[in-house]
């Protein structure tokens, strides 16, 4: 299906004669969803700056049914469009006049100097940024390293991806200096994209953070089928507390030992509402171990 937001990439690479690098292809799809009101894209910051693994998704999906081509190339990844069509004309008004003025603005930059004016403007992508150090002055990135958030207080968290992209929710992590993400899920796997346990292992790889599963603490699918209200939801919580939290209590160490390691750890699994989550039974278990020296907070 085309989406919207392909119809975006496809318009997108079809303003700039149909081809753009990948690298190129990502920087000027932050700038043009730096002017929506609500955006299409979300990004993090990445090994060459802003990314959106969702776009990167997208443009694999189009490949696969023919829209695109993506060709490795000595000088570089490109993105080529393989099934001309009329693809500005079908984003609205708006979008369509700010992918012309992306292009007239930025788009006799070179992909150097495009990837050095996002570090110049937006700092904060370019904190995880492998080539910042070529491209800036040592006055930019000491601003770049001004938005790095570190804490030294040792801190439990408890992060649900419900509702989110997977770009929200690692910047999250990212804002909080979570050193180690503990998922707590029986079996680490999702249909919501960005959230099965390799493609979310290589996201934090990607942005400096540990990722850890943890299955022996997770509860079982068929437990969770009927659950209509927080009374089910409680009680079954009640459940876990006396006989997985209990029959575990190694795993529950293990999190306490990550925390005493690493400092900042989280807790994830998918619900966004904690109270329908048993990752809040983990950390009130992990909260009520004795001498503990770091507190707790909800993302």
């Amino acid at each position: 299906m085309l989406y919207y937001r392909r119809k975006i990439l496809l318009a997108l690479l079809e303003v700039f004669d149909g081809q753009l690098t990948a690298k190129s292809l990502q920087k000027y799809l932050f700038l043009f969803t730096r002017a929506q009101s609500v955006k299409a894209f979300d990004f993090i910051p990445y090994r060459y700056g802003c990314f959106s693994f969702q776009a990167n998704q997208d443009l694999s999906t189009m490949e696969k049914y023919g829209y695109l081509e993506i060709a490795e190339e000595q000088n570089g990844r490109f993105i080529k469009i393989k099934q001309t069509g009329q693809y500005l004309a079908l984003l609205d008004m708006f979008d369509r006049q700010v992918l012309l003025d992306v292009k007239a603005q930025f788009g006799m930059l070179s992909q150097t100097d495009l990837i050095r004016h996002t570090y110049q403007k937006y700092p904060y992508f370019a904190i995880n940024s492998a080539i910042a150090h070529e491209l800036l002055t040592n006055d930019e990135l000491a601003l770049v390293e001004k938005q790095k958030r570190k804490f030294t207080e040792p801190q439990l968290f408890s992060i649900g991806y419900e509702g989110i992209t997977l770009e929200t929710y690692i910047n999250k992590l990212i804002i909080n200096d979570v050193h180690v993400l503990c998922d707590v899920r029986k079996n680490a796997y999702s249909q919501k994209y960005g959230f099965s346990k390799s493609q979310l292992q290589k996201a934090c790889i990607g942005v400096g953070i540990q990722y850890i599963h943890v299955p022996e603490l997770g509860i079982e699918s068929e437990q969770r089928i009927d659950l209509h209200s927080q009374t089910d939801y409680d009680m079954l919580f009640d459940h876990y507390e006396k006989t997985t939290l209990i029959n575990n209590h190694s795993a529950l160490l293990k999190v306490r030992e990550l925390i005493k390691s690493d400092k900042r750890v989280a807790l994830t699994c998918f619900e966004k509402n904690p109270l329908q989550c048993h990752r809040s039974r983990v950390a009130k278990a992990l909260m009520q171990l004795p001498n503990i020296n770091y507190t707790f907070k909800p993302l």
